[in-house]
């Protein structure tokens, strides 16, 4: 039973970051947020696929997220804010090595792929509040599974060119 308590509330807790880190896909394309520049080594610094509306769709959806969840748990109105702006930072720094590593928007990175977003959601989040170390590492168990699923039907629906 507390394993699942604990379970429910690493969810409630990182929900703001999963949209934030979601909606992008669907609400995404537009013009780039790396302006279309390369970085100094000559590949493109995140890609075509990080836009700004995108990333300003995100930060919109994660934070009232956080702001409707904020009604009914005890968190912080402006954590939705910072899990959300650390999510779509987190996308991005994947994305930057992805890029560094030559390869293109849509390719597969295992684990980063996976866990970009929520380490800089954690990491942003630190300023609101100090989450207990279970409820993080919860949050890390149950997102890499979680983020398959959900990418694996984006992909099923039309919304993305790869199931991962």
């Amino acid at each position: 039973m507390k394993l699942t308590i604990l379970i429910i509330e690493a969810l409630t807790f990182i929900f703001p970051a999963y949209c934030a880190n979601a909606i992008p896909v669907i609400t995404g394309g537009g013009f780039p947020l790396d302006f279309g520049k390369k970085f100094f080594d000559g590949k493109p610094i995140f890609g075509k696929n990080k836009t700004f509306q995108g990333f300003f769709s995100g930060l919109a959806v994660g934070t009232f997220v956080g702001f409707v969840e904020s009604m009914f748990f005890s968190h912080s109105i402006m954590l939705g804010l910072f899990l959300s702006l650390g999510a779509l930072f987190g996308d991005l720094a994947g994305a930057f090595v992805k890029r560094r590593l030559g390869l293109s928007p849509g390719d597969l990175l295992p684990v980063i792929d996976q866990v970009d977003f929520v380490v800089g959601a954690v990491l942003f989040s630190v300023p609101i509040c100090l989450q207990k170390l279970e409820l993080i590492i919860i949050v890390f168990i149950v997102t890499p599974p979680i983020h398959l699923l959900t990418n694996f039907t984006a992909y099923k629906l039309g919304l993305k060119n790869n199931p991962w």
